[in-house]
């Protein structure tokens, strides 16, 4: 499958918006608005201003939709829930190369919130997902006390685990310990 650059990037993007979430024994990440400008400055968002209460709130409730397209039990309903979030957001696209980045497009509104931005940029990254017939490859960490989003772009679509060291190490080495256990008797 192959994903256009922003496009790998608005899904990494939303997947780590998904992750920030309160969930399987995690805090919320985010906590405050100083929070919202570091994961605002760790994904690069570009064309983002002063931020305030307000985003916090709005950004959040963005996230809990993008939740329940993870969630969703079939593509017809992750459509419906994307097809909101993007409509919502109030959608212009425009091709630009900004950053060192060769041309790509942002579907975001000039001037447009934190909110939108991610709306619109990461719902037509899951949008693209989705049109490729490929909505089996967002997924929830199955690991049990886990449960953090991903998108799995292997080859086969065999990824189980958000991230095979940790989460599908150790119940490898569970099940290996569990085994050995048995083994002795």
């Amino acid at each position: 499958m192959l994903i256009p650059h922003d496009t790998r990037i608005a899904l990494d993007t939303v997947v780590d918006l998904v992750n920030t979430a309160p969930e399987g024994g995690r805090g919320e990440a985010l906590g405050d608005v100083p929070s919202l400008y570091a994961f605002v400055e760790a994904h690069k968002i570009s064309g983002v201003g002063e931020l305030d209460a307000q985003d916090l709130r709005a950004v959040r409730a963005v996230r809990g939709r993008f939740a329940e397209v993870f969630a969703a039990p079939e593509a017809r309903t992750a459509a419906g829930l994307i097809n909101q979030l993007v409509a919502a957001a109030g959608t212009t696209p425009q091709l630009t190369d900004h950053d060192g980045y060769d041309w790509h497009v942002h579907y975001f509104a000039p001037g447009a919130s934190v909110a939108d931005h991610l709306a619109a940029d990461c719902g037509m990254a899951l949008a693209f997902i989705l049109v490729a017939g490929e909505r089996e490859r967002l997924r929830r960490c199955e690991a049990p006390d886990c449960g953090r989003a991903f998108v799995d772009l292997s080859r086969n679509r065999s990824r189980r685990y958000c991230d095979s060291r940790t989460c599908g190490n150790r119940l490898h080495v569970a099940a290996y310990r569990a085994r050995r256990r048995e083994a002795a008797g």
